[in-house]
């Protein structure tokens, strides 16, 4: 009497998902295997977003089922036709539902197997076919992703020559792809700056700027517009601007930085001694830009510096600059600029305060510690840890488009022809030393947040939303990860003994921290708390962190004259000869800002296809606990969002670059 199997195959929703070929399925289980079935018919059965039902007859019961094999023939039409397979539900006839959650292309007419969706380790395998499904996998992840060297010194990429190169897993779907072509194509065009891409020439004003800043504007932009040369607003960017990564709480004066109590509380009580116990002295210092080499542009050398800043919190808690030494090493042509000088000696200062603050974030803190690190996360997550592992299920969201946004940022930006390249105070020679000498300055607690603030000695500073909304995110995602990963690794030794995932975190730190000097970042995980701190700054820095500093780019740099690309002026040596013809001749040529301009709206402007944290259409996970911690994930996001909206309905400038609602899953941007 023969027995039958309901088969249902979920054909994904990408475009081009759909295949004309003859689709063929086996089922294993524990008390044998079936035929190889067909399942399709001359029509194309299994089309973008199908559901197809098809029977499996066997002449008895197999058994708990463990694996299904799948394989497609090629068609005399279509010899290469891709298929992207989301999932395949198998109910036995005992009633016994039994789910496989693939979500991957199948390019070949090679039999592909894929286990029953339960998340295992290696060690609980019981079964040489499940075992086998491991072996598969891995050996055909590695065979697909390789690693390549970009440049000496730096992290390890995807090897990839071109975007065709990479395989389908890990590339837009089709209308991303067009979406993207389409904005890099438009991005001039809809700012209305078309024609004065090519325009050479200086800003004769300030009123000039505002013609091209009229085209397209932010509620913050406006705003940063309003408020660029106010100190107050020079001081909340380091807390809440696209760049909250310098700022650090000041104990002691550093050297080469002789500030007195004469040059900032001239006529006051104060101390610089006192305030400094007090913890309301701040510094920001952009050493790591000490010595590059500026770019050239349009034949004209650039210039960029590397400054020391010096801040005061006041009584009523705004963040004021007090001082501001544009090079590292003291001297007569290198003064300290103070508030009290005049309004454009000031004003000159902190533009080239800003302009090194643009470098080092869009470098080390954007490009290196989001983009680049994420890369590392993913090839060594694809490569060493097969589809049924926890942690592959966990983290795959948030891998979603790393590898071709990195690819095209490596061709589009920061290549040779790159706009950044072209157009940036560091572009060049300059980059490569500032990416290098920012790798070197990881650390792991740098990556943690909450080590990271109070590294820093920032757990107290008020109005640090970014600070703030972070460490209630990260305390959102580790309760997420503890719940989910707990399930999985009941003690220590299980960690120990997962050599898939011994595997995967030697990958990230071999790739990834490729420097010399001695670093903290982990080379093997030995307890589940190492482990779940480990996933958790993972998950942070592809989500939370990228948004924190990517997002808000078009809002702070749109209005050029507060976050200046490049400098076309040397920094000023004496005091008391600035004039307003003398930042102007200092800002960027029209050129390099509307490219400017043009990249970081493109960067900032959110895909139509987004997948925001928490959200996770493809369902990898089958067992009740995740799936459970996945609701309770979400909820608390929710929850979250809700306290940032209230909150920030009572701010003058509200801070929404951490609210779950805008933070994307992955380095998709």
């Amino acid at each position: 009497m023969l027995v039958v199997y309901k088969v249902t195959v979920y054909t994904g929703d990408a475009a081009h998902a759909s295949t004309f070929h003859n689709v063929y399925i086996t089922l294993v289980g524990t008390g044998g295997q079936s035929e190889s079935v067909e399942l399709t018919s001359w029509l194309p059965s299994f089309h973008e977003r199908s559901v197809k039902n098809c029977k499996v007859k066997c002449s008895k019961p197999l058994g708990e089922l463990l694996v299904i094999i799948l394989r497609k023939e090629h068609h005399i039409l279509f010899p290469n036709s891709p298929w992207f397979v989301a999932k395949v539900e198998v109910k036995s006839p005992m009633g016994d539902i039994y789910l496989f959650p693939i979500y991957k292309w199948i390019t070949d007419c090679e039999e592909h197997y894929f286990r029953e969706g339960s998340a295992v380790l290696f060690s609980q395998e019981k079964h040489d076919i499940t075992k086998l499904c491991w072996t598969k996998d891995i050996v055909e992840q590695q065979r697909l992703y390789n690693w390549a060297e970009y440049k000496s010194g730096l992290p390890h990429i995807m090897e990839a020559e071109t975007c065709s190169a990479l395989p389908l897993d890990v590339r837009f779907y089709f209308t991303k792809e067009l979406e993207m072509a389409y904005t890099a194509v438009k991005a001039l065009v809809e700012l209305k700056l078309v024609e004065l891409a090519e325009c050479k020439e200086k800003f004769r004003s300030i009123e000039d700027i505002q013609c091209l800043y009229s085209c397209h504007r932010t509620e913050i932009s406006d705003y940063v517009h309003d408020h660029w040369k106010e100190d107050s607003f020079f001081g909340y960017q380091f807390l809440n601007g696209v760049n909250p990564m310098v700022i650090c709480r000041c104990r002691a004066l550093p050297q080469n930085f002789p500030v007195t109590d004469e040059m900032v509380f001239k006529g006051s009580n104060q101390r610089l001694k006192d305030e400094m116990k007090k913890g309301n002295i701040f510094l920001c210092d952009y050493k790591i830009l000490d010595g590059v080499k500026a770019n050239i542009v349009n034949g004209k050398q650039q210039y960029l510096v590397a400054p020391l800043v010096l801040l005061h919190k006041t009584p009523d808690d705004k963040l004021m600059p007090i001082a501001i030494q544009l090079k590292q090493t003291p001297a007569k042509d290198n003064p300290i600029f103070l508030p009290t000088d005049s309004e454009w000696d000031w004003l000159l200062a902190k533009t080239f305060v800003r302009n090194a603050d643009f470098n080092l974030h869009q470098l080390s803190f954007h490009l290196l510690r989001t983009h680049l690190l994420a890369e590392v996360f993913t090839v060594a997550l694809l490569r060493h840890l097969p589809m049924m592992h926890p942690l592959y299920k966990l983290l795959m969201p948030h891998t979603r488009y790393t590898l071709m946004i990195n690819f095209l940022a490596r061709k589009l930006l920061i290549s040779d022809t790159g706009v950044f390249t072209r157009f940036a105070s560091s572009g060049g020679e300059g980059m490569l030393t500032i990416l290098r000498e920012a790798l070197s300055s990881v650390t792991y607690r740098s990556l943690c947040l909450p080590d990271d603030i109070s590294d820093r000695g920032l757990e107290d500073v008020p109005n640090f939303y970014y600070r703030d909304d972070g460490l209630k995110l990260w305390n959102i995602i580790y309760r997420f990860v503890k719940g989910t990963l707990s399930f999985y690794y009941k003690d220590d030794k299980m960690v120990q003994d997962d050599q898939a995932l011994q595997e995967w975190i030697y990958a990230i730190y071999s790739n990834g921290f490729t420097s010399e000097k001695k670093t903290d970042i982990p080379m093997r995980l030995n307890t589940v708390k190492e482990l779940l701190k480990f996933v958790t700054m993972v998950i942070f820095t592809c989500s939370a962190q990228h948004s924190a500093v990517n997002s808000g780019q078009y809002d702070f740099i749109g209005w050029m004259p507060n976050t200046p690309v490049s400098l076309e002026g040397p920094p000023p040596s004496r005091k008391g000869e600035a004039t307003e013809a003398t930042m102007l001749d200092t800002f960027p040529s029209i050129d390099v800002t509307v490219h400017g301009m043009a990249t970081v709206w493109l960067l900032s402007k959110q895909s139509s296809d987004s997948e925001y944290l928490g959200n996770y259409p493809e369902q990898r996970f089958t067992d009740k606990v995740p799936l459970e911690k996945i609701k309770t994930f979400k909820q608390q996001l929710k929850n979250l969002h809700k306290q940032i909206k209230k909150r920030n309905k009572r701010l003058e400038l509200a801070y929404t670059y951490l609210d779950p609602k805008v933070v994307e899953n992955s380095v998709s941007l």
